[in-house]
């Protein structure tokens, strides 16, 4: 089994990534939330943390095996948990996951349905199951209360509260949008028109540089 690679970052897709080694280029499922985090990092080397799968079950005429890939190897312990709920399949968690994993145990701690029921593909019903079965099992993966204060507090400028209305009312998450601007930001964009921060933050959202 593998269970950590390092490559090339080469291309960086809705769902997924691409690292190449040594003549060779493997696809790597990810998280929603490391979508952006890795978009940054396009053409540098980079680690995941990693296992294996097998898609079509044993009954299916097609298996096919996939990686599935971790910025850290608490985002994959968190995985792994995450997965145990009834009624979330790998999939299904790789979209509901569009929050840091931190955030969502922090979540689940709490037992905030009503944050954990924004999660793509979650809901009401879906957050009450995730908050019965995993509620005091995750092992202080959560942020502490001041952790999470930092991890939220944001300055937005203007501009960029302006591009958040739009890129929501376009159908993106507050969450994503918040995400693709924020990662705009860290590589050096500036803009004073928010027009200019929605380009950034699709560009973003495409694996693009932001500028």
């Amino acid at each position: 089994m593998i269970v950590r690679l390092t490559g090339i970052l080469s291309d960086v897709m809705e769902e997924s990534v691409v690292l190449e080694r040594d003549g060779e280029a493997r696809e790597v499922l990810v998280p929603r939330a490391a979508v952006g985090t890795l978009a940054g990092r396009r053409g540098t080397e980079v680690t995941l943390h990693t296992f294996e799968v097998i898609e079509g079950g044993q009954n299916s005429a097609y298996q096919t095996p996939r990686l599935i890939g971790f910025i850290s190897a608490e985002d994959k312990a968190f995985f792994l948990r995450f997965i145990g709920v009834k009624g979330m399949g790998v999939r299904k968690a790789l979209k509901a996951l569009s929050e840091p994993s931190r955030r969502i145990a922090r979540w689940i701690q709490d037992g905030d349905v009503k944050a954990l029921a924004t999660l793509s593909g979650v809901g009401p019903r879906g957050a009450q199951v995730i908050v019965a079965e995993l509620k005091g099992k995750l092992d202080g993966m959560a942020l502490p209360e001041s952790a999470e204060g930092e991890v939220l507090k944001t300055a937005w400028s203007l501009a960029q509260r302006d591009a958040l209305t739009v890129l929501t009312g376009w159908g993106d998450s507050r969450a994503d949008a918040e995400r693709y601007l924020a990662e705009a930001a860290k590589q050096g964009a500036a803009f004073d028109h928010a027009e200019d921060w929605v380009r950034a933050a699709y560009r973003i959202k495409a694996g693009q540089p932001a500028m």
